[in-house]
């Protein structure tokens, strides 16, 4: 357990040092095209960690019912989280959703790094939404695992 919240703190860290690099204007300017998309992947990472660092406490600390078996989960959901933060992002850009119903001349990324964290954060959620979507556009069915069969 001790090695998980080191990985997820070490995560954590370097979310926040790339964050950091962003709003110092240090950020690389080969990225600068992509700067909006990185920065939603990387806050997304970060919500992927808080809760996942919520789970350790929860599990081990109040409930006492830590498991080893869930490891592979505390290692890979924050990295699930980066994926799913840079998407939101993607279907923002792509106005397959929408933050406001008008749109201002000076308006910030802000509504992008709200979703991007809420994505990182309930990643299971913010997937089930992204395959209604998908349904309704494109008529692809939900996945096995968002409409409850199993193998």
């Amino acid at each position: 357990m001790k090695l998980i919240v080191i990985y997820l703190l070490a995560m954590l860290s370097g979310f926040a040092y790339v964050l950091g690099l962003n709003r110092l204007g240090q950020f690389p300017s080969l990225f600068e095209p992509i700067k909006v998309g990185l920065t939603c992947a990387v806050i997304g990472g970060i919500g992927g960690c808080v809760y996942c660092l919520r789970a350790v406490y929860l599990n081990a600390c109040v409930r006492k019912q830590w498991d080893a078996n869930w490891q592979p989960w505390y290692y890979i959901r924050p990295l699930v989280s980066v994926v799913c933060g840079g998407v939101s992002y993607l279907f923002l850009r792509a106005g397959l959703l929408v933050l406001e119903s008008s749109t201002r001349p000076n308006s910030s990324e802000l509504g992008f790094y709200a979703l991007s964290f809420i994505a990182g954060l309930n990643v299971d959620k913010f997937i089930s939404k992204i395959e209604d979507i998908a349904q309704a556009v494109w008529g692809i069915e939900k996945s096995r695992t968002s409409s409850g069969e199993q193998d």
